[in-house]
């Protein structure tokens, strides 16, 4: 115990002296790295307090990365792992804000006693673990930012259009999978209700291909909608899609299809009542 709060108070009073040009000699080596992708005087203020709060882990007796002494450590690494996973810069250019200290210390080290030199190989355990955190952490806030893109996405690739009173449509665009087809029946059901709807067209004009689990995927929407009161037509089934969907035996029984959104349209006005008419320009 003699040992580790002597070793602590030597790692205290190698920070310690000259702090103010150490923290600067850090932000010059972080700064450096990042290729000036973030502000000096953002950078300054951040490495700034990791600083202060490693100080005072270090004075408080701090022994390891989980321990109750570097919770504001960790609380500071945390924040900057999150800000540099959303400007976008790599895990080991996070890392490099953690480990660019050890540079700055190393120069301190020459003369110096066996017990410095042991002083500071613990610092260098430590801040390499705080280092694998910060790594932790970024890899963590990047896999949210992913995943929030990839449902925005996912939202603005399943439009609900209101063609007509009483008519809306999805068209479809790309790969149908079991989670954008929740997302499809959800829109479309809500739709239903905000607009009074009770016709529905589905519209696959843009979707690659058709198998199996994709008609699957349609005939429980469809079928949801038709819980909900509202006639579906599914349009856009191309002569390639209409020859997969027979060699695979797949049965859409009695639901209508059509092979264009502009047919399922017609056909959705008729039964809502509206009457069609053509009107051809004479020429004289």
């Amino acid at each position: 115990m003699v040992a580790k709060q002597d070793n602590s108070a030597r790692l205290v009073a190698l920070l310690s002296a000259g702090e103010e040009e150490r923290a600067a000699q850090w932000v010059a080596h972080v700064s450096q790295g990042l290729a000036g992708r973030i502000s000096k005087v953002e950078l300054d203020r951040e490495l700034r307090e990791l600083y202060a709060a490693l100080v005072e882990a270090l004075r408080a007796g701090a022994q390891h990365v989980h321990g109750e002494e570097l919770s504001e450590l960790r609380a500071l690494l945390t924040e900057l792992s999150r800000n540099r996973a959303r400007q976008g810069f790599t895990p080991s250019e996070t890392a490099l804000s953690v480990f660019a200290l050890k540079q700055v210390l190393e120069p301190s080290l020459v003369g110096g006693t066996a017990a410095d030199i042991q002083a500071y190989l613990r610092l260098s355990r430590l801040l390499d673990d705080l280092g694998l955190f910060t790594i932790e952490t970024y890899t963590r806030a990047r896999e949210e930012i992913i995943v929030a893109q990839a449902d925005q996405l996912l939202e603005l690739s399943t439009p609900v259009v209101k063609l007509w009173d009483g008519v809306i449509a999805v068209p479809l665009v790309g790969t149908l999978d079991s989670a954008r087809t929740q997302v499809v029946m959800e829109k479309l059901l809500q739709a239903l209700v905000d607009t009074g709807s009770e016709q529905a067209i589905i519209d696959i004009t843009g979707v690659p291909a058709v198998d199996t689990q994709v008609a699957q995927h349609l005939l429980k929407t469809i079928v949801a909608a038709r819980l909900m009161g509202a006639e579906c037509t599914v349009s856009g089934i191309r002569p390639q899609i209409a020859q997969t969907i027979v060699a695979l035996g797949i049965e859409f029984g009695d639901i209508v299809t059509k092979a264009s959104l502009a047919d399922a349209l017609q056909l959705a006005l008729k039964k809502a009542g509206v009457e069609m008419v053509t009107r051809k320009d004479t020429v004289r």
